[in-house]
């Protein structure tokens, strides 16, 4: 008997994190549908798998209820990563951001119950800690965020709006879903036009130009690669017990923006100066940013054995093969 391929929904699946999980989703023999605005996302990140049998593409608004409607009814499960992405589009457009954001994840979540109780990924972020000085953020850490007259946290907020709704779905439906609170991901694909830090940093190291290293430069951060990300949601997915737990997935690599970008130089053999760019320059006056921001990872490592395999110079020397091949950034 010849068993039927798992019909797959990745919302966002044009982006730079969504293309890759569609790919893998697509090697482990599901049929993959994606609805994308490409209002972030690129077609170029689908290109190979345009075409095939196994791969839709819906070039369309997750706004648009009828579709979706359509789009959960006929899918076993779901990959919700369509939102508004980049601190520059945050701080440019926060009423963008939270009706997206919010009103999205409400559709799906209200869909895929309505739809027999599809099973459910909701991608969350880091920045739902905000600038909580509780380092490094277990998943029950208390959140610290500055004043609702700084744009900047409307994200953070966003998301854990989403998380709100999606645990009540949960706890009121028995609607199966898991949680992914993504620490910085980085990978081939990822664009540094909406202020994403490695990706911009290996493109003007590539090309010469000053990197820009924006504030003081002593904030810290932590990267993952994407194939170790999307590794780690996919066994979520498929471990039942996680199913209405939160996880953090990212690396534990912790490093100063500093001292990235002087890898960055280092890595690419580049003459490029190092510079640095006050925060209200960058994004105007009254910015905030949080000083440290590294995962405790203990929870998802007990729960599917996740441990970032792929070091922070591999990722460098991986995004710089990626720029320098495609010219893309």
């Amino acid at each position: 008997m010849i068993k039927e391929k798992k019909r797959v929904l990745v919302t966002g699946g044009a982006g730079f994190i969504g293309s890759h999980l569609c790919e893998a989703l697509i090697a482990r023999g599901n049929r993959v549908t994606i609805i994308d605005d490409l209002s972030t996302g690129r077609e170029e990140n689908i290109a190979p798998l345009l075409g095939r049998p196994d791969f839709f593409f819906f070039e369309n608004t997750i706004m648009n209820k009828g579709l979706m409607d359509h789009l959960v009814k006929e899918t076993d499960e779901i990959y919700h990563l369509a939102a508004v992405v980049g601190v520059k589009n945050i701080v440019d457009d926060p009423v963008r951001t939270l009706h997206t954001i919010i009103v999205g994840t409400d559709t799906v979540l209200e869909l895929a119950h309505k739809h027999g109780n599809k099973r459910l990924f909701i991608t969350s972020t880091s920045e739902v800690y905000g600038k909580s000085p509780d380092c490094p953020y277990s998943e029950e850490a208390d959140r610290v965020l500055g004043p609702t007259t700084r744009s900047r946290w409307s994200y953070s907020s966003a998301k854990a709006v989403d998380e709100y709704m999606a645990l009540a779905y949960f706890n009121k439906t028995g609607l199966p879903l898991v949680i992914g609170r993504l620490f910085n991901t980085v990978g081939p694909r990822q664009t540094g036009q909406y202020g994403m830090v490695l990706p911009r940093f290996v493109k003007q190291a590539l090309s010469g130009e000053p990197i820009t290293v924006y504030g003081d430069g002593t904030q810290t951060r932590t990267f993952s690669y994407v194939h170790d990300v999307i590794g780690a949601m996919i066994k979520l997915m498929d471990y039942s017990p996680a199913m209405g737990e939160i996880f953090n997935i990212g690396s534990e690599e912790e490093v100063s923006i500093t001292e990235l970008a002087e890898k960055v130089k280092k890595i690419t053999g580049s003459s490029s100066e190092i510079i640095f760019v006050s925060y209200e320059v960058a994004y105007g006056e009254g910015f905030e940013d949080m000083q440290r921001r590294v995962p405790d990872i203990s929870k998802v490592n007990k729960a599917i054995g996740f441990r970032p395999e792929t070091r922070l110079d591999d990722i460098i020397r991986a995004v710089a093969g990626w720029i320098a091949e495609t010219g893309r950034e």
